[in-house]
């Protein structure tokens, strides 16, 4: 559909044209119907003559249509390395794609409790990845999230915010943290409930599929 309004502006002559035709019409009709006969009485010419119509103000311009939302890009699993996706997303201001490694966290049961995305830095610093786990609101934050790889020594990580999907820790892995991923069978994260603070939540990390997952990453390394 012809949107006037957006179209007109884009074109500066066609808006100088269309102001100019709407300012002509009011004038000329003012002309014409004011002027009498020549032999009119002097009083006629007195009377209050009718006020001047505002220029264009009984001309509907109509209104453009709004513009449609640009749909947002939808993340999609590039590839999957066992236990491991390469979850990508097209972003159109860019011309290559970002993408990090991800996987979605069950407990016995197979209810989902948590998820992970792994992704890798080229100027970390210390960190030569970056990670997220999203966990449930009920979450009591001040025991933060604990990670352990095959029954070794815990690394706690503090959460940064919450929000209406749950609640995030965004952390930093060293070379030392990756290589004892990569060495790994498993990985486990637990989290503590607000509501039963004296309980732990455990799920398994599998680590099938780590190095080839994160070597793949290499490629959009962020």
């Amino acid at each position: 559909m012809f949107d006037f309004q957006r179209n007109s502006m884009k074109n500066p002559a066609l808006l100088l044209s269309l102001i100019a035709a709407l300012a002509a019409a009011p004038a000329y009709a003012q002309t014409t119907d004011t002027a009498g006969p020549a032999d009119a009485p002097a009083a006629e010419t007195d009377q209050e003559q009718p006020s001047s119509p505002s220029v264009g103000g009984d001309l509907d311009l109509g209104t453009g249509d709004e513009p449609a939302q640009q749909q947002q890009p939808q993340p999609y699993i590039k590839e999957t390395f066992s236990d491991w996706a390469l979850q990508c997303i097209k972003v159109p201001q860019r011309e290559d794609e970002i993408c990090q490694m991800y996987q979605l966290l069950n407990d016995g049961q197979g209810a989902s409790v948590a998820e992970v995305s792994i992704f890798r830095l080229q100027n970390g610093g210390q960190a030569v990845a970056g990670g997220t786990f999203i966990v449930p609101l009920e979450t009591l934050l001040t025991q933060k999230l604990t990670v352990t790889v095959d029954g070794g020594s815990a690394r706690k990580y503090d959460f940064s915010f919450c929000a209406q999907i749950g609640c995030y820790a965004r952390v930093g892995f060293t070379a030392e943290d990756i290589a004892r991923f990569k060495a790994g069978a498993k990985a486990q994260v637990t989290i503590v409930p607000a509501l039963a603070p004296d309980q732990k939540v455990t799920v398994d990390m599998s680590l099938a599929g780590f190095t080839a997952a994160f070597d793949a990453a290499q490629e959009y390394a962020q």
